[in-house]
């Protein structure tokens, strides 16, 4: 897995120090001087062979006399010994380092490259170089030259910055928000951010992870790691370099629309990350999320003693998409008891300004207890009738009471005391309670609560490899993109596009090609027939925007028109064009739907993530409107709507004034299919229609353009070669048949098995999960299962079996790679009354035989020696079965692939 010896590296037993100085200023003196202040708990040594001490620390001369084998050496020695130091360390058995030393270069021949040799040698793990280095509070190690050290709490910090980890450190100190850990990860040459994403998506003292990003280094390992994190706690991004500007000469228009960072937008989304704007926005989040829990709904409800900010409180929070709280009839009873009747009767509740701490007592004791809302936000505007920090004191011990007596979920409270001194904003964070210097930025850390729950819901959803609402004709698509690679060509023509949408069922105007004007006239004598007008486009795949060089030509009404126009257009272009090669003119029907949408739909490839979907406005002034989305493939239904849905157009698809909607989901399916399609051909680079017309008789392709290239395989593993999500691998179903006819049927697991998982642990005995797990398991919770049911197929699988007849749930067969993805680490659990009827069997050939197909070199597991059914089997499969050096009862097992 990825996490392999991590928590040696944030959870160590010993540590070393390596390079510390007593000079004033140096890193290393700065990072043993915090290690000490730290109060580590662990065994410490120094190791500096020019000093026999620094600042009453002995040092030894080299890691190999130390008295102990240190789990975790931190390195701050100039570049060119690092190294040795990991092979050194890790000869001794030493799990990993943090290198702080900068200056490793990159790439073939770099110190970077002689220093991650070394680890791999041993098993090592390294964090750096060029980093701040760890703050881990939960075992009280500095390992980093930060001026503090963070409080312990429930926040994880994962930076690419060093000086960002720093200054988050002392935001947490002003507001007492505490860390489960800091890491700076520098220039990830071995531990990156999925890994760390892995580690503490599975801490049990993490509740939200924060990142700060400069770049990713492997999407499909982040998109992985992200979106099984983001399933379980709150994952909040910082994205450096938000204006930075796309391909200005990218051939298509989605390739122009598709810029770095709308890329990167898209990606979070459909991880599931929750993007902010800015550091006191991180802030902000960590503030709301580092304290509560996700609300069931977006209904809320505001209390406060000035009118004026609770109205801009209710717009914000409807301009952000929440629902201001109705208030009933029962409640606004109930609140007439305890209110003035100046108060406002409804939401935002106005208590009015001379409201003393008795009366917002009162009011939010009834709003706790109301069924009608989500979430309660508390506002103060300080006046002189009542102080506002007694107020404070008595909001928070009716929260608290309210929380005692809950227990189990409480209604998340929020508050925004006005120009507020940090007296009372220590007191509100003392008791737990999200507080924000505006309304603003209290309604933000609201929404972020409302967008993780949303985003854990449309995480469940598993876009299907192929929809099963189409079925194209993939091998006549690929002989087309095939036959065009072959005679060299970049572009498709317009009649091989037609071929080609043709195959996966997306209509476009018929298109005739024209070598010259009197092969023009023959193809639009039967268009003028049928009572049509005649359009004309120059073709030429050198010539990709036809409208730069006048090559386009409307409303021709008659032969001799289409004939001077012809030769017009073809003049024209070679006159502009001298260089191109240019094949003749497209001939096709004027197309008049007076009340269609004219849409730009494409894909785009992303240096970072791959094949890219983009839709938006179409038209000729496409970029400069810049009305437009992003989605990375694959798609489903519900996915292409919500990315129609994130665009302005998208409103004009629906009816108005005298304008029908369009076609309902006309325009998604197109999306949908030209996901497939970048799945099914990878060799097509980049495509666009524009315009797609839609009204509601559906929709019209009247012009496209599509690229070509060859295949580069972008990702490691299989399923597309350029899609950092990958579909669910439905080629993987199988029907299988065991020892007597038994029939069963076994496909990858999806989200929605987590009810039949439940139940099917029902059948297993509390001695086979022992076995399976290491551990009694008398409990599995919906984070638990979670784990187990919501895969990405990127670098986990796990196949369900059911019994064919009566669908039950009977068995599960699981892999998970290791981080360089060359050896996967497997588990198997049946249900106790179905041993020895050959389904462990089936499940361990069938998981061996994809481990192969994915191009592991290994497979492996641990299994109690107890387990000797288990053993025995793996025997059989040819697995090597050894002792594990450390743990007696345990069998490490491994079948070379």
């Amino acid at each position: 897995m990825s996490t392999y010896r991590l928590k040696n590296l944030l959870a160590p037993r010993s540590v070393a120090l390596v390079g510390a100085s007593p000079r004033q200023g140096s890193v290393g003196r700065a990072i043993l001087n915090n290690i000490g202040k730290a109060s580590f708990n662990g065994e410490f040594g120094l190791v500096n062979p020019r000093y026999s001490e620094i600042d009453g620390v002995a040092t030894v001369g080299r890691l190999s006399k130390l008295s102990f084998v240190p789990e975790l050496v931190v390195l701050t020695t100039p570049a060119k010994s690092i190294a040795g130091l990991i092979d050194e360390a890790g000869r001794r058995g030493t799990a990993g380092a943090v290198i702080v030393s900068a200056g490793l270069g990159h790439g073939p021949g770099s110190l970077a490259e002689e220093a991650e040799h070394a680890a791999q040698k041993h098993g090592m793990r390294l964090i750096g170089p060029n980093c701040l280095g760890i703050m881990m509070p939960c075992v009280n190690l500095n390992a980093s030259f930060s001026a503090h050290m963070p409080g312990e709490g429930n926040l994880a910090l994962i930076s690419q910055s060093g000086a960002i980890a720093a200054g988050m450190v002392d935001w947490a100190a002003q507001r007492a928000v505490g860390f489960s850990g800091i890491v700076s990860i520098g220039d990830q040459l071995d531990v990156d951010i999925a890994d760390l994403l892995d580690h503490f998506a599975m801490d049990d003292k993490t509740q939200a992870i924060l990142l700060y990003i400069e770049a990713i280094k492997d999407a499909r390992k982040f998109m992985s790691a992200a979106r099984a994190a983001a399933r379980i706690k709150p994952v909040v991004v910082v994205k450096s370099g938000r204006m930075a500007q796309g391909a200005k000469a990218a051939a298509t228009h989605t390739g122009a629309l598709a810029g770095s960072d709308a890329v990167y937008d898209a990606a979070f989304q459909r991880a599931g990350v929750l993007r902010v704007s800015d550091l006191r926005e991180l802030f902000d989040c960590a503030e709301t999320l580092g304290r509560l829990k996700s609300p069931p709904g977006k209904r809320l409800a505001i209390l406060t003693n000035g009118g004026g900010i609770g109205v801009l409180a209710v717009d914000r929070l409807a301009e952000l998409g929440g629902i201001p709280a109705a208030i009933a009839p029962e409640i606004r009873a109930k609140l007439d008891a305890v209110l003035p009747p100046t108060w406002s009767g409804s939401n935002p509740v106005d208590i009015i300004g001379d409201a003393d701490p008795a009366r917002y007592a009162a009011t939010l004791e009834v709003l706790l207890a109301d069924p009608g809302n989500d979430a309660i936000l508390v506002m103060n505007v300080q006046t002189a009738i009542a102080r506002a920090d007694e107020i404070a004191a008595t909001v928070t011990g009716v929260i608290q009471k309210y929380r005692a007596q809950q227990r189990m979920s409480p209604k998340p409270v929020l508050a925004a005391w006005i120009g507020a001194d940090q007296k009372i904003s220590n007191l509100l964070s003392g008791a737990g309670i999200p507080n924000y210097p505006t309304e603003d930025d209290a309604v933000r850390g609201f929404m972020h609560l409302v967008r993780h729950r949303e985003v854990v819901e449309a995480l469940a959803q598993v876009p299907p490899a192929m929809p099963t609402s189409f079925a194209p004709d993939t091998e006549a698509a690929r002989r087309i993109v095939a036959d065009a690679l072959t005679d060299d060509c970049r572009w498709l023509d317009p009649i091989e596009i037609k071929r080609l949408f043709d195959a996966y069922d997306i209509a476009m105007v018929p298109t005739y090609a024209a070598a010259d004007a009197e092969d023009a006239v023959v193809h639009a004598a039967p268009i003028f027939a049928q009572g049509s007008t005649v359009v004309l486009k120059i073709m030429s795949r050198d010539i990709v925007h036809k409208s730069d060089v006048g090559g386009v030509v409307l409303n021709l009404t008659s032969a001799e028109a289409v004939r001077a126009a012809t030769s017009d257009i073809l003049a024209r272009a070679k006159a502009l064009r001298p260089e191109a090669r240019i094949s003749g003119v497209m001939v096709q029907a004027m197309v008049l739907r007076p009340k269609a949408r004219e849409l730009i739909l494409g894909l785009a490839d992303d240096p970072t993530f791959g094949t890219v979907v983009v839709f938006g406005r179409g038209g000729t002034a496409v970029e400069i409107i810049n009305d437009k989305a992003l989605a990375l493939p694959p798609l489903d239904l519900q996915l292409a709507r919500s990315l129609i849905e994130r665009t302005r157009v998208s409103r004009l698809l629906r009816a108005y004034r005298d304008v029908p909607a369009v076609k309902e989901d006309a325009v998604a399916m197109v999306l949908v299919k030209l996901a497939q399609m970048a799945a099914d051909i990878p060799e097509i680079r980049g495509l666009d229609i524009n315009p797609l017309l839609a009204d509601q008789a559906g929709v019209l392709a009247v012009d496209a353009r599509v690229a070509l290239g060859r295949v580069e395989r972008k990702f490691r593993g299989s399923g597309p070669a350029n899609f950092a999500v990958r579909p669910y691998p439905s080629q993987w179903q199988r029907h299988l048949e065991v020892k007597d006819g038994w029939r069963v049927f076994v496909r990858p697991i999806r989200p929605e098995d987590e009810p039949l998982i439940h139940e099917f642990l029902r059948h297993v005995t509390s001695h086979d999960l022992r076995l399976r797990f290491f551990a009694p398991m008398k409990e599995f919770s919906h984070e638990f299962i979670a784990r187990l049911t919501q895969l990405d197929y990127a670098r986990a699988m796990a196949f369900v079996a059911f019994d064919e007849v009566s669908n039950e749930l009977l068995g599960v067969v699981r892999i998970h790679s290791d981080s360089i993805y060359e050896s996967g680490e497997y588990a198997i659990l049946l249900r106790s009354d179905l041993k020895g009827r050959g389904l462990g069997w089936a499940l361990m050939q069938m998981i061996i035989e994809y481990a192969r197909s994915e191009g592991l070199k290994a497979i492996s597991g641990d299994v109690l020696t107890e387990n000797t059914v288990m053993l025995a089997m793996c025997r059989s499969l040819g697995f090597e079965v050894k002792s594990d050096p450390t743990e007696h009862d345990i069998c490490n097992v491994k079948l070379a692939l």
